[in-house]
């Protein structure tokens, strides 16, 4: 099977976690407590992936003034772009309680949800499909970095999508095509970085490692402090421990 095809289908497992996640919410209603609890969890498995998996590993490959510059730009990037989404009505996207707005209440917020749903999904699928031309396979843990926070945002954010007024064809509408989207996106990092210099490579991981963490930040970790509240760190730092011990028998 060509390598593209690997990424390709890589990355659409790992947004199809998104998918998985809606499907649950939408037919079985989920304590608002148990959403957080996993939303934390995953966020915590996230930025241990994105410490010793990418972060660490393209300032190893590629040096540290490209990983550093590229990782800054990657946050900038992602805020940039969030801030404009959230002026647009997709601040609370991820959150399942009563904050998202409906469309009648701000017009054009059911696209600038889906969008920014996206817009979360892309850094990660990316990198998915790096790991293929820096090391010539996914990395286990990112994968499972990946598709254990993606479950959680699904849940949390089709929850909100659905107390909204939102169709169900319009939430499995949006994680079905975001699915295929984290597909392409895989497959495109391994196409257009397959050969590319060290530095390169080093940059871009770096830039989606800076827009994963600028993610985690601004969207997942208010929604899993929700209900969590103090325990909010603990149970993130599980998720770290977790996936940090399959990066560890990984490697």
């Amino acid at each position: 099977m060509p390598m593209w095809i690997q990424a390709f289908l890589w990355g659409a497992v790992g947004g199809g976690a998104l998918l998985i996640g809606a499907v649950t919410s939408w037919h079985w209603r989920i304590a608002p407590k148990v959403v957080s609890t996993i939303m934390a969890f995953g966020a915590g498995v996230l930025i241990s992936a994105l410490a010793f998996e990418l972060v660490d590993e393209a300032a190893e490959s590629g040096g540290l003034l490209p990983t550093s510059t590229g990782f800054l730009v990657g946050a900038v990037l992602f805020v940039s772009a969030n801030g404009l989404l959230a002026r647009k009505g997709a601040r609370h996207r991820k959150r399942s309680g009563g904050q998202q707005p409906a469309e009648s209440d701000q017009t054009g917020s059911g696209t600038a949800i889906a969008v920014g749903s996206l817009l979360d999904g892309i850094p990660e699928s990316l990198v998915l499909g790096l790991g293929l031309v820096s090391a010539g396979s996914v990395s286990p843990a990112m994968m499972a970095a990946v598709f254990i926070s993606n479950v959680p945002e699904g849940l949390s954010s089709s929850a909100g999508m659905k107390k909204a007024g939102r169709s169900a064809r319009y939430v499995f509408g949006v994680w079905t095509v975001i699915a295929v989207l984290c597909g392409v996106s895989s497959a495109l990092g391994f196409l257009l970085l397959d050969g590319a210099p060290a530095a390169l490579i080093a940059f871009i991981t770096a830039l989606a490692a800076g827009a994963i963490l600028a993610m985690l930040a601004d969207t997942m970790i208010p929604e899993a402090f929700e209900e969590n509240h103090l325990l909010t760190g603990l149970t993130a730092a599980a998720g770290f421990v977790v996936a940090f011990a399959i990066h560890t028998a990984g490697g």
